[in-house]
């Protein structure tokens, strides 16, 4: 075994005991306890290390042109305490009761999954790097449904075997992303519902959708395999509420189906558009929830060329409006304020 091999080993079982650890500390603390000192160590971050801070404010200054430096870095220092507080969510989430999570979350929409159970249809849940998506996605299992989530392994193997089982012990099973076309495919077949995240870029791979005004390499798998498999596809975001406790709101809802005439491809891309454009919406009402840190813009479509604009635009909600709304103020999680 190489130095540098077993250099990696050794770093790994650090980082893994030092998740055990502080998961065992969080998980022992009273519940507002642990989500005041989640958010100071989020503000710290921000404060002191600054992770991808360029990253950060770069995407907010693309996403919000018209906003002005304060708010700028205002919505990027809140992005930390949410991250932090967040973590902590995470860690004590894995030895949750189904009836802690419910009282924790409340569910909006859930007649999408009811309707679908009762046909017998899978529902592709699409979701994005907003509120808590751990969160959101143990609130629908503790309801009762069947659900996979497709999740990216860990480079730390001991760090994956661990999230993994805390997933699976909530009641979920995990599909491997490399995995994901022939299990996705299975699981919306038997009627069950599947969980993915919709707002990463997906290089040339992906298909170039508006997010922002700007042009997104967006996954085309979400949308292609729910038709696929004939299966609902719906938007899914978990919104923390204002307070001093973690509460949650689990928002749910159906896109329309596009025209028999737009034909695969087009109901592929129509599908896209929607559920990104929905997530833009959720994401100008909270965009302190948002992980700006991800490049969502990384990718540049061939050409520089804008993305191809689906007509009409698909929406979550039938007959509403998808045009930008106005920056929130500023949530209460923040230490420093």
């Amino acid at each position: 075994m190489s130095a540098v091999s077993r250099s990696k080993r050794v770093r790994h079982r650090v980082e893994y005991a030092l998740v055990r650890t502080v998961a065992a500390l969080c998980r022992a603390m009273p519940e507002a306890v642990a989500d005041r000192v989640g958010a100071v160590l989020g503000w710290m971050a921000w404060r002191v290390w600054r992770p991808r801070w360029d990253v950060v404010t770069k995407q907010l200054r693309m996403a919000f042109p018209d906003a002005d430096e304060a708010w700028w870095l205002g919505v990027a220092r809140r992005s930390y305490v949410h991250f932090g507080a967040e973590a902590v969510a995470m860690f004590r989430l894995a030895g949750a009761r189904s009836s802690e999570i419910l009282k924790r979350t409340r569910m909006i929409g859930g007649e999408v999954l009811d309707e679908a159970a009762r046909e017998g249809r899978g529902v592709m849940l699409v979701s994005g790097h907003l509120g808590n998506w751990e969160v959101g996605t143990a609130g629908v299992v503790a309801r009762g449904f069947a659900m996979d989530i497709v999740a990216a392994r860990q480079r730390n193997l001991l760090f994956d075997r661990y999230l993994t089982r805390s997933r699976e012990r909530l009641g979920m099973r995990v599909i491997p992303r490399e995995e994901a076309r022939p299990g996705v495919l299975a699981s919306l077949k038997a009627g069950r519902v599947i969980g993915i995240m919709g707002d990463q870029d997906a290089r040339g791979a992906g298909i170039f959708v508006d997010y922002f005004g700007r042009a997104a390499s967006t996954a085309r798998g979400p949308a292609l395999l729910a038709v696929r498999a004939g299966a609902t596809v719906a938007t899914f975001y978990t919104i923390r509420r204002r307070g001093w406790r973690p509460r949650y709101d689990i928002h749910i809802e159906a896109l329309e189906e596009p025209k028999a005439s737009t034909g695969r491809t087009g109901g592929v891309l129509a599908r896209t558009q929607a559920f990104t454009s929905r997530l833009e919406e959720f994401v100008r009402d909270h965009p302190e929830q948002y992980l700006w840190h991800h490049r969502r813009w990384k990718t540049s479509p061939p050409g520089g060329r804008e993305p191809a604009q689906p007509t009409p635009h698909l929406d979550a909600r039938a007959g509403s409006s998808t045009g930008p709304r106005g920056a929130p103020p500023p949530p209460r999680t923040d230490p420093s304020s």
